[in-house]
């Protein structure tokens, strides 16, 4: 997966968590100089959460941006929807090559053009996604970020309805899968740690639900 550079935008919701510390959540508490956090996150989710989620894939995902060696959970989560923005980005723009070749048939073009739509909905959704973790409305960010990663199974399969076709998107699509992953179970763990003391001062809101992720089949290597 080919990373880009972190936008301004990024880069300053990121400082903002490395200095602003999260009332009764320890596990959002920066040490960088003790605790190597992308991993023991990354290993966390890879056995408590999803049988869907790739720890080889989280590690070299986050690992890869800089700042994750220095930043908190709720930077790692960022992180991981910046990279998914990016792969979505991305891949907008190789749908839109792969459509302007004319030599595909009349299926693959209309698959394209599905996924086409699908990730121009995903970069919405991403930032909405966004937006709801930074006011820490986890259940919100849980759909949003769910959402995206139906998308890229939805794209996909849009592909397999034909038989003999292949998907040019597969490693867009799986990556966007992944990515979105990395997300939802850093929001996951923040609900929960977050629950307790919410809970008191706010008893009328509504539970959080983990995100469905036993729907997905995802088949790829």
């Amino acid at each position: 997966m080919k990373h880009i550079s972190f936008s301004s935008f990024a880069l300053c919701f990121l400082f903002f968590f490395l200095v602003t510390p999260t009332p009764g959540n320890s596990i959002s508490t920066l040490d960088a100089s003790t605790i190597d956090i992308t991993n023991r996150t990354c290993r966390k989710c890879a056995e408590e959460y999803s049988k869907t989620f790739s720890y080889d894939f989280c590690i070299s995902s986050l690992q890869a941006i800089p700042v994750s060696h220095v930043t908190n959970i709720h930077g790692l989560a960022i992180i991981g929807m910046e990279l998914a923005l990016e792969n979505a980005t991305n891949t907008i723009s190789t749908i839109k090559y792969l459509l302007s070749y004319g030599t595909l048939d009349r299926f693959a073009v209309v698959a394209l053009q599905d996924c086409l739509e699908l990730y121009a909905d995903a970069l919405v959704t991403i930032v909405d996604g966004v937006a709801a973790f930074l006011t820490e409305h986890y259940s919100v960010a849980n759909v949003k970020v769910s959402a995206v990663m139906e998308a890229s199974t939805t794209c996909e399969e849009g592909f397999s309805e034909k038989t003999g076709v292949v998907s040019p998107l597969t490693e867009e699509n799986y990556n966007l899968f992944q990515l979105s992953d990395i997300a939802l179970c850093i929001i996951h763990m923040l609900s929960l740690a977050l629950a307790p003391w919410r809970w008191q001062l706010f008893s009328n809101l509504p539970a959080f639900s983990d995100p469905a992720l036993s729907s997905y089949s995802w088949s790829f290597k």
